[in-house]
């Protein structure tokens, strides 16, 4: 028969755990660094250095986390529907195409601060209504939401290709992008920020969408935790089935989440194309939506753990560049394979400890109850 296990304490669940296999993934990637014939030791003192020992460093990190904070907010506002969105790389593309349009028609004759609004308003809507097909097959014609999503991925990086290269591209530009965009449709630095607290940033593209990025975070927990809305996303990834007998509307709730969700990936091409390249490249995504899946799995769906994960994997990004710059025999493609033996942790084998932790405190619970049942018999 099986053990019952204790339901873990949230410091463990949220906290614990999530280290342990942080841990381990790096415990795991020290040893294909020592493979390699360099020192584990040195290899990690100089990616915390090259992520946080300089206000470039700094801003970097924080450039490539704002990436993934709005991926893995994507990924988790499905999650709490309990449906699994990993089309948020498609929909950033479209996301971008909708900044594209804004930048370039607006950015040439407008302040930035009023093209910005526009910007995020047209980034979300195109990146929600790229994610409404998907939704009502899944709500509709019961087409797995896995499938659909992968397969717009594609979808949306054909249509990116076609409108950059036939449409957008400048005749006398030979690679595959716009025009720059206009004052107006460049994001101010927040380089300001850091040089307050003593960093001197002087060329990381770290932008005012990162800001954006946190107030979405906030924004995120509020509607999940603290209104009627939320409350039926959540019921409904608990118990379809208990929702329904609560006359919760499956239909109406995976379309507004998944449309939620859509529209956060959009928001993420703020960042690259208005705030760093100032026009509109291919590949400007660069793989943060399948980031986001192990940002949201590592952080729990909940938008502060989020932050702090999207953080720890921009750390990885810009800490492995310096890895790879200083250290001739890690290559780049080392750095990667780092890179996913902590999402292979973090997100893949997330629950490969947490029997064992379950077991614990239940073996604690018990050694506890039975130590408060022995003093209170002996009182009597």
């Amino acid at each position: 028969m099986s053990q019952p296990f204790a339901k873990l304490p949230a410091w463990a669940d949220y906290g614990l755990l999530p280290l342990i296999n942080l841990i381990v993934a790096f415990f795991v990637a020290g040893l294909v660094v020592l493979l390699v014939g360099e020192s584990p030791i040195e290899a990690a003192v100089l990616m915390v250095k090259g992520a946080f020992g300089s206000g470039d460093g700094v801003g970097y990190t924080l450039y490539y986390a704002t990436n993934f904070i709005f991926t893995g907010l994507c990924v988790a506002v499905a999650f709490h529907c309990g449906l699994f969105n990993i089309g948020g790389e498609g929909q950033a593309y479209i996301g971008g195409l909708g900044v594209a349009f804004i930048g370039l028609g607006l950015g040439d004759t407008l302040p930035w601060w009023v093209v910005f609004p526009l910007a995020i308003i047209a980034s979300g809507i195109a990146g929600a209504l790229w994610a409404l097909i998907p939704a009502w097959l899944q709500a509709r014609r019961g087409s797995h939401v896995v499938i659909t999503t992968i397969m717009f991925n594609f979808i949306a990086a054909s249509i990116m290709v076609y409108i950059v290269v036939q449409i957008l591209k400048p005749m006398n530009i030979q690679s595959p992008e716009t025009r720059v965009f206009g004052a107006g449709g460049q994001l101010p630095s927040l380089g300001w920020l850091l040089n307050s607290v003593g960093l001197n940033m002087r060329s990381a593209p770290l932008n005012l969408s990162f800001l954006i990025a946190l107030v979405a975070a906030f924004l995120v927990w509020v509607l999940i935790w603290r209104t009627k809305l939320g409350y039926e996303i959540r019921t409904m990834g608990f118990s379809p089935k208990a929702a329904r007998y609560a006359g919760i509307s499956e239909l109406r709730i995976i379309i507004i989440t998944m449309m939620i969700s859509g529209a956060l990936a959009g928001m993420m091409a703020l960042n690259p194309i208005m705030g760093a390249q100032h026009r509109l490249q291919l590949d400007f995504v660069a793989g943060a939506g399948f980031v986001g899946i192990a940002v949201a799995l590592m952080g729990r769906s909940h938008p502060v753990g989020i932050v702090l994960a999207a953080i720890l994997f921009g750390m990885l990004y810009q800490g492995g560049a310096e890895i790879a710059f200083d250290m001739p025999n890690i290559s780049r493609d080392m750095i990667v394979i780092i890179q996913g033996l902590v999402i292979l942790f973090a997100g893949a084998l997330e629950h490969m400890f947490r029997p064992t932790l379950q077991r614990l405190f239940h073996s604690l619970t018990r050694k506890k109850d039975g130590t408060a049942h022995a003093l209170a018999g002996g009182s009597q």
